[in-house]
């Protein structure tokens, strides 16, 4: 059998996107970086884990400043500690603007990020953009508990948003 039969373009391209999915799963962060006493906290709406997440992470941190960023935070916020909510933004490129109005005003040097892990490249890679002069701490919700399909999906669906962004569609 002739290797050529198997290296066609689509066969590549298909190997390519395979390959880039494993090392997108494996180089996302799936610990918390370190939070300092005084940090400011971005929490993205969106998955029912992010907000009680950063909850339990605020217990540890009851100096950090907690904002909780996007469409999701209308009417849905429980928490046991003053937050400021933005509720403008309606997709984590808008989310990333929020942060970098709030981080220039504040003038932050470093703000801590909270989503779900397989939401984390994107918004990490979008709030860095807008603020590349400022540390971004990556503090991954996990997907724990989640049925495996429903993890795969979504992983991909983050996978592909993920490479459509770093071709400059922001919106995706």
């Amino acid at each position: 059998m002739n290797l050529r039969c198997f290296l066609t373009p689509s066969f590549v391209l298909f190997s390519c996107f395979i390959l880039g999915g494993m090392i997108f799963k494996v180089s996302t962060p799936i610990q918390c970086g370190t939070i300092l006493p005084n940090d400011s906290i971005f929490v993205l709406t969106g998955d029912e884990r992010r907000i009680p997440f950063a909850m339990r992470k605020m217990r540890e941190f009851p100096n950090a400043d907690l904002y909780i960023i996007g469409a999701g935070a209308q009417g849905k916020i429980d928490v046991s500690r003053p937050a400021i909510i933005e509720s403008e933004s309606k997709s984590t490129y808008q989310n990333a603007l929020a942060i970098r109005e709030i981080a220039t005003r504040r003038n932050l040097a470093r703000v801590v990020l909270i989503t779900t892990e397989d939401h984390m490249p994107r918004s990490k890679y979008l709030v860095q953009h807008e603020l590349p002069d400022t540390e971004i701490i990556t503090c991954p919700a996990t997907l724990a508990g989640m049925p495996p399909g429903k993890r795969l999906e979504r992983w991909a669906t983050e996978y592909i948003k993920y490479i459509v962004t770093m071709l400059g569609i922001k919106e995706s």
